[in-house]
């Protein structure tokens, strides 16, 4: 950490539970922010420590008190946790009964077959890293990063019970994992005792998986509620690349949005849905996480931020009123599945 970083002392703000909408996730009893903030990207060795902290500190004064993160998260590979674990024994110490902190483990972090997979090794073993790097005893929901089809099931399933009874975890979650996947995942961990609070899959008026491929029916039916990742699509449910790519945009140099994608058929669909946002006095982003907020099954939609000023837009999309039934078949005819992804 730079020198005199955290110089300022922090004291939240007194009214940060005044105006963020809270929902309850799946049938458990915890209630998590609507938008929820994720350390995926911006929260590397490569970023300004200053403006990363006061992001997230920033992001607590709205209300928001779930931080996703990851043991994969950087670059490199835990910056992101170790970051967050500063923040939180500097700033954040006296409130981390009102945090909700997540992490992952699973996806690769090194060559080495333990630095991967759904094994009790790989997950406890990284569990165990996480918790260091964090700097608590425990994170409110530990999450299996994707499925591991090499690894019976009852391995990772048993993994993540393990984390949960020996305090090491509250909850327990799942990401990316396909609907029949996590019904399994679910049922396996009721039987242990173990409910599956959580799954957090990527959705956005692009990507339309999880009504695809029945994940929204799972997510009911079992009682987990979706953590949603990429609700604007890499940024491309905003009108940065409506007209050109800009100089310094995410898709000049990332592993994640490829310029290739950003084409004419991605410009219309986009320039249209800007249009019906723009009508209802919202932006194009806000109009995307109003969206994917639109259902039950939705808990929470992870936003990230390289400002604060984009974290206060985007928390902005909540106080819109709701969508109507025309705008919703509106959004249905421009928002075409496959948009902007990836082959």
């Amino acid at each position: 950490m730079a020198h005199g970083l955290f110089d300022k002392t922090y004291a939240a703000a007194e009214d940060r539970y005044d105006s963020l909408a809270y929902r309850r996730a799946g049938d458990s009893g915890l209630d998590l922010p609507a938008l929820s903030f994720g350390l995926w990207q911006n929260f590397g060795t490569d970023r300004s420590p200053e403006t990363q902290r006061e992001i997230v500190l920033h992001a607590f004064d709205l209300g928001i008190t779930h931080f996703d993160n990851a043991d994969r998260y950087g670059p490199p590979h835990r910056a992101a946790q170790k970051f967050f674990g500063t923040v939180l024994a500097r700033d954040l110490a006296p409130y981390r009964d009102e945090l909700i902190l997540s992490t992952k483990a699973g996806n690769p972090i090194g060559p080495s077959p333990y630095l991967k997979g759904g094994s009790r090794k790989s997950l406890l073993t990284s569990l165990d890293h996480s918790l260091r790097d964090l700097g608590t005893d425990r994170v409110d929901i530990f999450y299996s990063h994707s499925p591991d089809l090499t690894t019976p099931l009852e391995e990772t399933v048993g993994a993540l019970v393990s984390a949960v009874e020996q305090g090491k975890a509250l909850y327990v979650g799942i990401s990316n994992y396909p609907a029949d996947r996590a019904h399994e995942a679910a049922e396996l961990l009721r039987r242990a005792g173990v409910p599956l609070l959580v799954h957090q899959p990527r959705y956005s008026i692009f990507d339309r998986s999880p009504e695809r491929d029945g994940l929204l029916k799972v997510a009911a039916e079992d009682g987990f509620g979706l953590v949603v990742y990429s609700p604007l699509a890499q940024g491309l449910l905003t009108d940065k690349y409506l007209a050109d790519i800009p100089a310094g945009a995410r898709a000049q140099n990332s592993a994640f949005l490829s310029p290739d994608v950003i084409d004419d058929t991605y410009r219309r669909r986009a320039a249209a849905l800007d249009r019906i946002a723009r009508e209802r006095g919202q932006s194009l982003a806000q109009l995307a996480l109003q969206w994917v907020l639109r259902g039950p099954e939705v808990a929470t939609a992870l936003v990230g931020a390289s400002s604060t000023w984009q974290l206060d837009h985007n928390v902005k999309a909540l106080d819109a009123p709701a969508l109507t039934e025309e705008e919703l078949r509106l959004i249905d005819e421009h928002g075409v599945h496959g948009t902007g992804l990836k082959a």
